[in-house]
């Protein structure tokens, strides 16, 4: 299966694509989108819309993976991610594809066996689980990668039932 993981936000959105080959996860792809700067919040959407959907054509994932949104204090941040998610949501139903969401608590139990892992024991997990030689970069990037190794290794009825909510973002 290809999953496609993707870590929203406005100024940078991370993307991954990793595929199960027999029992192992391996890698096939990750970047990252950045609008330009001086861009309005439209086009910076627009942007994304744009470069989510040929990631999609040209990879063609069979599930898409999407972080939940975490709201912490600043209002500002939350609705930014809130409309990227939007963004990557649409774009998959677009394309046909379920999307899986899961909290950043999640997304860290899942690839580091620890809940409230940090970014370096992220990071670390998920080059030694995809066998890279190097981190990936940026860390919107792997955190997309994380999010779709967590959708590899979730099953739709595990994940159903898992108690929601902790561990901020990844």
């Amino acid at each position: 299966m290809l999953v496609m993981g993707v870590d929203p936000g406005t100024a940078r959105l991370g993307y991954g694509l990793v595929t199960s080959k027999g029992t192992r996860a391996a890698w096939v792809a990750h970047g990252c989108l950045t609008p330009p700067a001086k861009a309005s919040p439209a086009e910076r959407l627009l942007y994304l819309a744009e470069n989510l959907r040929q990631i999609i054509r040209t990879h063609s994932p069979e599930v898409v993976s999407v972080e939940k949104l975490f709201f912490s204090r600043n209002v500002t941040t939350a609705i930014a991610v809130g409309q990227a998610r939007g963004v990557a949501l649409l774009a998959a139903a677009e394309a046909g594809l379920p999307v899986r969401e899961f909290t950043p608590g999640e997304v860290k139990l899942a690839v580091t066996g620890y809940g409230k892992a940090d970014k370096e024991q992220i990071q670390f997990m998920v080059k030694t689980i995809l066998g890279l030689r190097e981190t990936p970069e940026p860390d919107d990037a792997a955190d997309a990668l994380a999010i779709a190794i967590c959708c590899l290794n979730t099953p739709v009825e595990f994940a159903a039932a898992v108690t929601r909510g902790g561990g901020g973002r990844i």
